[in-house]
């Protein structure tokens, strides 16, 4: 009886500037491996499935528990994290590529500066410089910091950016983990302090929240189970009044 072996078919690419290709491999199969596990396998012994040696293939991760959002790629054509993606559980052979939406490094690496940039230009943050002497902050009411919570579960893994069709090499869009920042931060009563700026951003005709085409997958998609639509609702009705104030010359810190 032959020993049970796991078959992988990984997209590779040297560096930015080179042509992918695919290149397989065959692993011994063990109970309870995940992809990252099948790719340490390929690290420690770099062997294609014709036997000849290859490079080790390049991919990320950090946490290894669904956490830092670094093993983000395409499995068998869905963006999800490697780390939690069991090899029991999927179709063989297993397909490994690169999350496109981000240009790619090398193999499975990508670079994912987009997103952070985004995070920049909405402010994803609370502004405390020179507040130590000023004693204790608000307090969030429980109802709020209760949803809050499940917003601030993004570990910016860009799954959801790569689900979404408007996030593209012909498009500024900033995309909904940003967009769902800015509900996080504008929420926070310390945070509101530049609530009409990040409001702002999204009001920007380039990338913002108008450039969303309301597909939906961005939360079918989100390991996390973060709100996303819900987000991208509320900001929607929170730019209409922003909007409203900005043309009747209201006070934008309200």
């Amino acid at each position: 009886m032959s020993e049970k072996t796991i078959q992988l078919v990984i997209k590779r690419q040297v560096d930015q500037n080179s042509e992918p290709y695919e290149e397989k491999f065959d692993l011994p199969y063990r109970p309870n491996m995940n992809v990252i596990s099948a790719l340490m396998e390929i690290r420690r012994n770099p062997v294609n499935a014709e036997g000849k040696a290859t490079t080790a293939v390049a991919w990320d991760a950090s946490c290894l528990e669904e956490v830092c959002g670094a093993c983000s790629m395409i499995i068998n054509g869905k963006p999800r994290q490697s780390c939690t993606a069991l090899i029991d559980q999927l179709e063989q052979p297993i397909r490994l590529e690169p999350m496109h939406t981000f240009p790619v490094l090398r193999d499975l690496t990508v670079d994912r500066s987009r997103m952070f940039d985004s995070l920049k230009r909405v402010k994803a943050w609370v502004p405390i410089d020179g507040t130590y002497d000023l004693g204790p902050g608000p307090r969030m009411p429980e109802a709020k910091r209760q949803w809050a919570y499940e917003l601030s579960k993004c570990m910016t893994c860009g799954v959801c950016l790569q689900a979404c069709p408007n996030v593209n090499s012909k498009s500024d869009f900033i995309g909904p983990a940003a967009i769902s920042q800015v509900r996080l931060f504008n929420a926070h009563p310390t945070g509101a302090m530049h609530k009409a700026e990040r409001l702002e951003t999204l009001i920007d005709g380039d990338g913002g929240l108008a450039a969303c085409g309301n597909s939906q997958n961005c939360v079918e998609s989100c390991p996390k189970g973060i709100p996303l639509t819900t987000s991208i609702a509320a900001m929607n009705r929170a730019t209409t009044l922003q909007s409203f104030k900005n043309f009747f010359g209201s006070d934008n810190t309200a």
